[in-house]
């Protein structure tokens, strides 16, 4: 009886010892292929990409230009250098001016970056900030879009003239302009100032995420959404890093 254990337990260890040896094999052989291909990196970035996982950002500008070198001096930069998309959206850049990409009709650059005003903090100064770029480059629009608090707004300049603007963080901060066709059929819901909509604190809870999700529709007809920009561009295209002054 003894032996016969003894024999049970040398063969209970050699099948654990030929099993992690199968199991480290096929990792090793695995993270060959994935560095001979070059679709991994160490910060994750590409798999990232691959996986339709980067972020978009809660504030981000889009601009009507094909010279990310204009708004790098509308921005007044400091400290510029050449920057990825993907280190852009990923990373903490103060600003990071994208590299121009075709929207639906026309060439749009995206601003993205720490640097953005909140409109949640000061409106006011938010729209000063879209209104004097545009004033230096023509159409400017901003969007906000927070899924944790739902904060959101949408402003469009034009050559320094306000034409919509739209901003709710728990209230209406700004009601400027006339609902355009995109917000009517889209269904956005744009309350007056001190108005609160109807029925249970739930409902209104629904009312205002509902906004927050449309609002990257809302991009994809006025402008670009930078969520939805394809991953080779992503990785390969250069755009611009700064401080601002």
């Amino acid at each position: 009886m003894e032996s016969a254990k003894v024999l049970l337990l040398l063969l209970i260890m050699m099948a654990l010892t030929v099993g992690t040896a199968i199991a480290l094999l096929v990792v090793g052989r695995a993270t060959a292929r994935t560095d001979a291909s070059g679709k991994a990196d160490s910060s994750g970035q590409g798999s990232l990409a691959h996986a339709g996982l980067l972020p978009r950002p809660d504030h981000w500008l889009a601009v009507k230009s094909r010279k990310p070198a204009a708004i790098q001096a509308a921005l007044r930069l400091h400290n510029p250098r050449p920057c990825s998309w993907l280190e852009g959206l990923l990373g903490e850049p103060r600003f990071f001016i994208a590299p121009p990409r075709q929207g639906w009709i026309v060439v749009w650059i995206v601003v993205i970056g720490s640097g953005l005003p909140d409109p949640a903090v000061d409106v006011d100064a938010c729209f000063r900030f879209v209104v004097d770029l545009s004033r230096k480059l023509g159409q400017v629009q901003f969007f906000s879009a927070s899924r944790i608090l739902h904060h959101h707004a949408w402003v469009r300049v034009e050559g320094g003239r306000g034409v919509r603007a739209y901003a709710w963080a728990g209230e209406t901060l700004c009601s400027q302009g006339l609902r355009t066709p995109a917000e009517k059929e889209l269904g956005l819901k744009c309350f007056d100032y001190a108005e609160s909509p109807d029925g249970a604190p739930w409902v209104r809870r629904e009312l205002v995420a509902a906004n927050v999700d449309k609002v990257p529709l809302l991009v994809q007809r006025w402008s670009l959404d930078p969520a939805q920009v394809d991953e080779g561009f992503l990785a390969q295209e250069q755009g611009i890093a700064g401080e601002p002054s």
